[in-house]
């Protein structure tokens, strides 16, 4: 008997790589577009990420280096045509800032720069002390500063903002080449993102869709204003080239 229960513990490895190997053709397209993505390929390449998917649910295991990463690499899996689930079991590595510290704050900040494209260029650097941010670099133009500020200061809970960047006009940069461009996956990741990084719209219930670039969004808005702003900061995130806003006015 102990001879048979032996011979069972040791074709459990094997019968499991063999299930691992025989993952359906719908599995391996979910796993190779996450991987392929614009937000795996350009945000996530240093981190060790490894996704894998049984039938629709994905599981993400692996080491990250910022805590935004972790709800980044989540919801570009969930966009993922046929993912029914996503179990984000990502690790930070070191240890993780507490909540409304210094550190904190400046995660955020930099995510909330990085996924614009009117700042994600720009050499910003970001210092947070009690809760008060400064921004220090090179802006191209004042509009590209002012933006900036703009975005810093609309995370949640900080105290106050400094903007001490300089403006200096950049050299003009060559177009995006076809292989750069962005795809839809990581369009709407990086929409969703932006708006839940934004004070005055991380508590809206969105619903983000992205074609070719073009991004339609619904769900309601408390007001015109609310509605027209989420037009604006979706219009500004890389990748969107147009955004159809189909939110409708009033309280549910």
């Amino acid at each position: 008997m102990k001879a048979i229960f032996a011979l069972l513990l040791l074709a459990l490895p094997a019968q499991g790589f063999s299930q691992a190997a025989a993952a359906s053709p719908a599995d391996r397209y979910i796993e190779a577009a996450v991987r392929e993505s614009y937000v795996y390929k350009n945000y996530l390449q240093d981190d060790d990420i490894k996704v894998v998917s049984a039938d629709g649910a994905v599981t993400l295991t692996g080491i990250i280096s910022a805590e935004f990463y972790r709800s980044l690499a989540e919801v570009t899996a969930a966009d993922v045509p046929g993912v029914r689930s996503v179990d984000n079991r990502l690790e930070l590595k070191g240890s993780l800032p507490s909540a409304n510290s210094d550190a904190w704050f400046r995660e955020k900040v930099k995510a909330a720069l990085k996924f614009r494209r009117s700042t994600s260029g720009g050499a910003i650097e970001v210092d947070v002390k009690d809760g008060m941010v400064t921004l220090r670099g090179v802006a191209a133009s004042q509009a590209q500063k002012e933006l900036a500020g703009e975005y810093a200061g609309n995370i949640e809970g900080i105290k106050g903002l400094s903007n001490e960047m300089t403006v200096a006009p950049a050299p003009k940069l060559k177009p995006r080449s076809t292989s750069e461009k962005i795809d839809d996956i990581s369009v709407s990741a990086l929409v969703r993102m932006a708006l839940q990084l934004h004070r005055s719209t991380s508590g809206i219930q969105v619903a983000v869709s992205s074609k070719l670039g073009v991004v339609t969004v619904g769900g309601r808005a408390a007001s015109l204003a609310e509605k027209n702003l989420v037009t604006r900061l979706i219009g500004d995130v890389n990748g969107v080239k147009k955004v159809k806003n189909r939110m409708t006015i009033g309280r549910p």
